[in-house]
């Protein structure tokens, strides 16, 4: 093994972005040590796996040393980021410190607020007025000013709401491939005929090792490739023919997703982020495709993989009803909601 494949790789996060990312480094051959709360995860053999609370500075520096390049892509409950998020990414900035390695952030688009459909670029000011999206923005200020200050070499990678192998929890997730396969209505919140990128999670992985590879990327946020923007109905009209089944769409109106938060603290959450399936959202990465020169998956092969993985979950579901639930829950740790 030369000695740049032999070069270790620290991925904070076994949820589907850290997957993705483990995925594309294996590829090349790369040393891969997998960090979550638990130390349990699976994981192909031959990839390191650790256990650690990242949001204390000490044990985010002992999981990171000997890394090259440190991958964050962590999530929290929630419910609960303003609370849990910026610790967790302050620890890891202090593994990232300790050791000089870059560190490549994995992020959303929440910081920029409402745009009124116009596409979104990595020029658009941070006018969040969610309480995610204003912790989002806090925490890209963090990161590009340590960036800046020297304490760190980072570069972001930003994504619209993703989809793919491993996704559950997302808007393009299990309440829609599981539904369709199952011959039931897709679940979708706002508006379905206005235009809505989405992300492949195995472009994620990819885009993400490339700014962990590629000196330009230091120092700012990138969109990372999205299959050019559909309609939410274009979109589940083609899963449901690659599946074999109609097409219906269950919408939850905006009444009812605001009634249920007054009881539900997760859909009070999803309720605050409604703006983005009410207008049209239009993620830009053209910045990223002249500098890099990758593009995204065509969205039928994207689709046509996803739902292999959910085809062959679905089917381990019906064959052990009993384990149904525990699978999910081993499937994708809880923390790991869509960015």
């Amino acid at each position: 093994m030369s000695a740049a494949n032999n070069s270790l790789h620290v991925i904070f996060g076994t949820g589907p972005v850290g997957r993705a990312v483990m995925q594309e480094l294996l590829v090349k051959g790369k040393r891969i040590r997998m960090v979550n709360h638990s130390g349990k995860a699976d994981i192909p053999v031959g990839v390191e796996i650790l256990g650690g609370d990242a949001s204390d500075a000490y044990v985010a520096i002992e999981l990171s040393r000997g890394a090259e390049v440190i991958y964050n892509c962590t999530n929290v409950n929630y419910t609960k980021w303003p609370e849990l998020f910026p610790p967790l990414q302050q620890g890891i900035m202090a593994g990232a410190r300790a050791t000089g390695a870059r560190l490549v952030a994995m992020e959303n688009v929440y910081m920029y607020g409402p745009t009124g459909g116009k596409p979104l670029t990595e020029d658009l000011p941070y006018v969040a007025t969610t309480r995610k999206g204003r912790t989002r923005a806090r925490m890209s200020e963090e990161l590009l000013a340590a960036h800046k200050r020297g304490d760190i070499r980072v570069a972001i990678g930003r994504a619209a709401d993703f989809f793919g192998p491993n996704v559950l929890e997302s808007a393009l997730g299990e309440r829609v491939f599981g539904p369709i396969l199952m011959g039931k209505a897709a679940q979708v919140v706002g508006n379905p005929d206005l235009l809505h990128s989405y992300t492949y999670a195995l472009d994620i992985g990819k885009a993400l090792v490339i700014l962990g590879e590629r000196d330009e990327a230091l120092g700012q946020a990138w969109h990372i490739p999205s299959p050019p923007a559909g309609t939410t109905r274009a979109i589940i009209e083609l899963i449901a023919r690659e599946s074999g089944q109609q097409a219906r769409i269950q919408a939850l109106p905006s009444l009812l997703l605001q009634m249920l938060g007054l009881f539900n603290p997760t859909m009070r959450e999803v309720s605050e982020m409604r703006y983005q399936f009410d207008e049209p959202f239009i993620l830009d990465a053209s910045r990223f495709e002249q500098t890099f020169g990758m593009h995204a998956t065509p969205l039928p092969q994207a689709i046509q993989a996803t739902l292999k993985w959910f085809r062959h979950r679905v089917e381990k579901t019906l064959e052990q009803p009993e384990k149904g639930a525990e699978k999910k829950e081993a499937d994708q740790p809880k923390s790991t909601l869509s960015l």
